[in-house]
């Protein structure tokens, strides 16, 4: 090979490298294009937000590896020679994104089965707050304290989802102690004028008031009623409020942890 022929290829090389180099500039950003295009697409937005979220994520890498195998062909580099690396590849290439295949596919799984959705609040495993969008390889919760917590999906589908906010009601558990010198009858009215004094509080289920255990320095009250889910903690910090005042302007003592220890000469 003489000095022309060198230069003729480097030419040639240099040319197809360009137009690669073009082509992915190019395709990126038209694939930044649609991506802006779609959060702004009326009907777009109208599908559910779970569901749009990962329909996003999903046409988003679908583009960028279209754009990048362009870009490859651009360059002068066979497909089949592509296809034929990928597939000698394949095994090291598997076990390398194996997370991110689990992943993608708990993306799917929880598309399909919908145990969440965008806006509900969830509790997975230790992990607690409202669903912000289930990508298509992470589910984002954002906690009671803003802060932003990415989950896995490959390990949503393996762990227990606990969702407070799909059935729309739920129910509230309060615990009242008192004195064992308490009269039991003026308790039961003092927390039954407590809770009919409360209007977000659901008529059906009726609420209870119950003496639920006889503990070691107090007799313990529990209060049960239904309510909204968005008034779950609203209705729970105003009866602990007034359940405690009420309580007090009656007389009847809320105890502490005690022991008698008695002593014999």
């Amino acid at each position: 090979m003489n000095t022309d022929d060198i230069v003729k290829f480097l030419k040639t090389a240099g040319v197809d490298l360009l137009r690669g180099i073009l082509v992915l500039v190019v395709g990126f950003f038209i694939v930044h294009w649609i991506s802006k295009l779609l959060k702004h697409n009326k009907k777009f937005l109208a599908i559910e937000p779970t569901l749009r979220g990962f329909l996003q994520n999903l046409i988003k890498i679908a583009l960028s590896v279209l754009v990048i195998l362009t870009a490859v062909n651009m360059m002068g580099i066979p497909m089949t020679s592509v296809v034929t690396l990928l597939a000698s590849g394949g095994v090291a290439i598997g076990l390398a994104l194996q997370g991110a295949v689990g992943n993608l596919l708990g993306g799917l799984i929880l598309l399909i089965l919908r145990p969440i959705r965008a806006g509900e609040y969830v509790k997975i495993g230790d992990s607690e707050g409202t669903v912000k969008t289930v990508g298509a390889y992470y589910t984002e919760l954002i906690t009671v304290d803003n802060k932003q917590l990415c989950l896995p999906n490959g390990a949503l589908t393996n762990t227990t989802i606990t969702n407070f906010s799909r059935e729309g009601t739920r129910r509230l558990d309060l615990t009242f102690s008192v004195d064992y010198s308490s009269d039991l009858d003026q308790v039961y009215r003092v927390l039954n004028d407590l809770i009919s004094k409360e209007e977000a509080i659901l008529p059906d289920p009726a609420p209870q008031v119950v003496l639920s255990r006889c503990a070691d320095s107090s007799l313990d009250f529990a209060v049960r009623v239904w309510v909204k889910t968005n008034d779950y903690w609203p209705v729970n910090f105003r009866l602990l409020d007034k359940g405690k005042r009420a309580l007090d302007a009656a007389g009847i003592t809320i105890p502490f942890p005690q022991m008698d220890v008695h002593v014999k000469s």
